[in-house]
């Protein structure tokens, strides 16, 4: 049996280690054949030669990640230990930088190896489709690059959509104004804007249009040019509203289109839009379809295995 020793210099034990040394736990389950132990600054691993060769190198991408986003948990643990040599290659180096600085000093980057991938294909195509369960950063990452472009004067506005499709997009039974009767809907997008700018900014952004949040079918009729244009929860477009909103497409304009296809809230025999444009786009050249997963869940743990439980219920039915 060899061993191996490493020791952390350039960063905190306690905080890279976890409280009671749970992120230390969480890594032994994915070694059971290695003795680790860990105590002060220094971790002594205990096995067979190439089992160690193989923690040295996935040690060394935790380290990594601690000293890229300053944080280590559960959820990042099991995304890098499980990725494959493949998943690392997949995405440009500068695809991982800091996207936008937030609000009181947050940083924000993508964090998974798709969440990467989504922010290389906005860089490159002007139309792009991230596809995912809840909690996989599709629609924070997409606001984070629509918040980007727009500090940089990539693009004049800001436009974010939804189906208000809970209210079968008729909103005029609901009680108040019409901003009172749209921003539950809402909710999720103002959410994310708020990590990213200031009140008092964002207040004027909506005020004078720069940032323009409505429901989708406040886009017929419009052409959305020189504008980061993000189309959340597109699972619940009908055919004839996807088919509208792609076609509102204007010059030097970026759309996104974020969903996921097991989250239907449609009326029974309704064809999803998103399904049926991810079938009928998916060989046309300029567009970008990113599909992230599970391993891209930065919500509470427990949201991932939430998924999974579904997952298998689905499969059954």
């Amino acid at each position: 049996m060899k061993e191996l020793l490493i020791e952390l210099t350039e960063i905190s034990p306690r905080d890279f280690f976890g409280q009671q040394n749970e992120n230390i736990d969480a890594i032994k389950k994915y070694f059971p054949k290695l003795k680790i132990v860990a105590r002060g600054s220094k971790i002594r691993v205990y096995g067979d030669d190439e089992l160690l060769e193989e923690f040295d190198r996935r040690f060394k991408m935790l380290t990594e990640h601690y000293v890229k986003y300053n944080k280590l948990d559960e959820n990042s643990i099991e995304r890098l230990l499980m990725s494959t040599p493949k998943d690392d290659l997949s995405s440009s180096e500068s695809s991982g930088e800091v996207i936008v600085h937030g609000v009181s000093g947050r940083l924000i980057k993508a964090q998974t190896v798709n969440q990467r991938k989504l922010v290389d294909a906005v860089r490159k195509t002007d139309m792009v489709f991230a596809i995912g369960p809840a909690g996989t950063g599709k629609t924070y990452t997409g606001v984070a690059l629509a918040v980007k472009a727009l500090k940089d004067k990539k693009v004049k506005r800001i436009i974010l959509t939804r189906p208000a499709v809970e209210a079968g997009e008729n909103l005029g039974f609901l009680p108040g104004d019409l901003k009172e009767k749209l921003d539950p809907y809402m909710q999720p997008l103002y959410d994310a804007l708020r990590d990213m700018i200031t009140p008092e900014k964002l207040a004027l952004y909506i005020e004078n249009g720069t940032i323009q949040i409505a429901p989708l079918a406040f886009m017929r009729g419009r052409t959305l040019d020189h504008a980061f244009v993000i189309l959340d929860e597109g699972q619940n477009t009908t055919h004839a509203q996807m088919k509208m909103f792609l076609t509102r497409m204007g010059k030097n304009a970026q759309f996104l289109i974020t969903g996921d296809p097991g989250q239907i809230d449609l009326p029974r025999r309704t064809v999803s839009g998103l399904k049926e444009a991810l079938l009928v786009l998916q060989n046309v050249e300029g567009i970008s379809i990113i599909h992230l997963d599970d391993k891209d869940v930065i919500r509470h743990k427990l949201v991932k295995k939430v998924i999974e439980a579904y997952k298998g219920l689905e499969h059954q039915n």
